[in-house]
């Protein structure tokens, strides 16, 4: 199947381009569109991985739907007949792959919740035995289930360099006290009930991040949720503490570009078919279990939802 590197709608005024979404202003709204571009130690490559902008929008929409009773969302439409007609000679590049979205003020923060100790968390663990300034029992290893889940934010970069872990006052400096609590409460309910659907599918949630909003005075949630991109989805019956964990994401790129001594300097490069063919099975297998459903990538969205 084709690859959708980058999208390209005509008159309809491009806002910006992240790592992977393309991102337009439709009136009032806006129109979040999700490519199949693969970023690997802050670089986009040179190829990208058939489908899976629409596996990512599948899996959103799925968690949007099941989180829906704790947090009101940003989705307006996700179908295209049900987007505004100027949007409608462009159903090629839109089905499946893209959000028509509420325009919120975005809190400047990541709000990230762990259950387990891995990357950046396991990093400072070794230093102090603490992950954002919060204290941690000794003794943990990388991959260890945490006693309870912690609330981890971070930085929220705006020029696609890494985003940086920030104490709990560092949220109450930038949002205040009573959001900042909001959004930790958020937060954690958000990762305690999805964490319990992923085990349930033979998952193990270790840390995921959300974005936050407000809309007419209300905090709702946004961006993409709890796909392989934004969170660590682990391998539950492979699981056991002590290093890497099968997980489902994007290990297949990272390994190849360690294995081929990449500087990891622009340009990215390209990736061999293998590889390429090997990461879309992971991402669609993860779709698989969350949802319990197949998704075929050249047919029609398999959830639809509209607020």
């Amino acid at each position: 199947m084709a690859v959708l590197l980058k999208s390209n709608l005509g008159d309809i005024p491009l806002i910006g381009r992240g790592k992977v979404r393309d991102l337009y202003a439709v009136g009032d709204m806006l129109l979040l569109v999700a490519s199949d571009r693969i970023s690997a130690f802050d670089h986009v490559l040179g190829s990208g991985i058939p489908g899976k902008g629409k596996i990512l929008t599948q899996i959103s929409l799925f968690w949007f739907d099941l989180l829906s009773d704790i947090v009101p969302n940003h989705l307006i439409a996700t179908e295209v007949e049900d987007f505004p007609a100027e949007l409608h000679p462009y159903a090629d590049q839109l089905a499946g792959r893209s959000m028509l979205v509420k325009r919120a003020a975005m809190f400047p923060v990541e709000c990230v919740a762990r259950g387990y100790l891995a990357g950046s968390g396991w990093k400072e663990y070794q230093a102090a035995h603490t992950v954002c300034g919060i204290a941690l029992p000794s003794g943990l290893q990388d991959g260890s289930r945490l006693p309870e889940a912690i609330f981890t934010p971070a930085t929220k970069s705006q020029d696609g360099a890494h985003d940086e872990n920030i104490p709990f006052s560092g949220v109450e400096d930038a949002v205040g006290a009573a959001d900042a609590d909001e959004l930790r409460r958020l937060t954690l309910a958000l990762y305690a009930k999805a964490s319990s659907h992923a085990e349930a599918s033979g998952l193990i949630l270790a840390d995921t991040k959300f974005e936050f909003g407000r809309v007419g005075g209300e905090i709702i949630l946004g961006d993409e949720v709890l796909t392989p991109d934004s969170s660590r989805f682990w391998d539950r019956a492979a699981w056991k503490p002590g290093g890497a964990q099968a997980s489902f994401d994007k290990q297949f790129v990272r390994d190849y570009l360690e294995s081929i001594h990449w500087n990891k300097q622009a340009p990215a490069p390209a990736l061999p078919d293998e590889v390429v063919e090997r990461t879309q099975a992971k991402y669609l297998e993860a779709f698989r279990l969350l949802t319990g459903r197949e998704l075929a990538l050249s047919g029609r969205a398999e959830v639809r939802i509209t607020n």
